[in-house]
């Protein structure tokens, strides 16, 4: 009898469930496995979710658990648009009704984490090397009408720097993201277009911090390029596939001497990826361990990354 009553409370016990709301057609599956990795029991993947449905959805999350199950359940939001992540982030949590609230991580294509560990990087390579702060420098995100180059942009600028984002192809796609993404966070971004070298040389030549979230498999500063920038400290790609995004960053690179610059060091994208794996497992499994509720975003993910490099 006392093994059945055992068995009947250890059937009884919550499990953790992860629900991760996306409004694309799929679930991210790197976003699973890292859940899965976080000890989360159960994860249940809902594809097509708009911020109108966020509301509904909460709560019928919240309301299904009580008061204590709440605290072993939590939401994770994805996707690739990061204005609709927000959105979704500032919805869930309004949808929350005490002590019916459970945490939320947005981290849309992984951006936040990714954009939090470069600019994480940059920053330690800047002060341990030249004891610069960000907001000492201007610093140019090329790539930076993507997820990754808009979370990076919106980072650096709130730290401090003066930050522009830089499109390939568009400087009016450049400069209403810019106006909007200022207008979302309060930041002070810029945007221009670099299509050819010339274009980038001149751009580079006065910079201090470059950026590299370009689509990967393209080299968007070559060496010839780099050597016009004679004030360049740091610069971070995370373009993992060769050609490197910049010349002669190596993946590996965590402060390495840039070839054919004056004194430029290197971030490469493994030393990137490597931070922001800890980053997302450490926010996934904040969300498990905290006694309260958080709502995590791209600040969020900044300030642990900065710990994860600082301990």
């Amino acid at each position: 009898m006392k093994f059945l009553i055992q068995e009947k409370g250890k059937q009884m016990a919550k499990r953790s469930i992860l629900h991760m709301f996306d409004p694309m057609p799929n679930n991210s599956p790197f976003d699973v496995n890292m859940a899965l990795d976080c000890d989360f029991d159960v994860l249940v993947p809902y594809a097509n979710v708009n911020p109108d449905s966020i509301h509904r959805l909460t709560q019928d999350v919240i309301f299904s658990r009580g008061p204590k199950g709440v605290k072993q359940t939590a939401i994770f939001i994805g996707g690739r648009d990061i204005n609709v992540a927000i959105d979704m982030l500032k919805n869930a949590k309004k949808s929350m009704v005490p002590p019916f609230e459970v945490s939320v991580l947005a981290d849309p294509s992984g951006a936040f984490t990714t954009a939090a560990a470069l600019v994480a990087c940059v920053e330690k390579e800047l002060r341990d090397k030249f004891n610069k702060e960000l907001k000492d420098c201007k610093a140019l995100v090329f790539g930076g009408t993507g997820p990754v180059g808009i979370a990076t942009g919106v980072i650096a600028s709130l730290a401090g720097a003066n930050t522009t984002l830089v499109d390939h192809f568009s400087s009016e796609e450049a400069l209403s993201l810019a106006e909007e993404y200022n207008r979302l966070f309060e930041c002070n971004l810029s945007g221009t277009i670099a299509t050819f070298d010339e274009e980038k040389i001149k751009l580079i030549e006065d910079t201090d911090l470059i950026f590299c979230t370009a689509k990967a498999g393209i080299q968007i500063l070559s060496a010839e390029v780099l050597s016009h920038a004679k004030q360049l400290k740091v610069v971070g790609d995370v373009n993992a596939v060769p050609p490197a995004g910049i010349a002669g960053v190596q993946v590996n690179d965590f402060g390495a001497p840039l070839e054919g610059t004056e004194n430029a060091v290197a971030v490469g994208p493994l030393a990137v990826g490597n931070v922001k794996y800890k980053v997302q497992h450490a926010l996934l499994s904040s969300m498990l361990k905290s006694d309260k509720p958080v709502y995590l975003d791209f600040i969020a993910a900044f300030e642990k990354a900065k710990e994860i490099l600082e301990s």
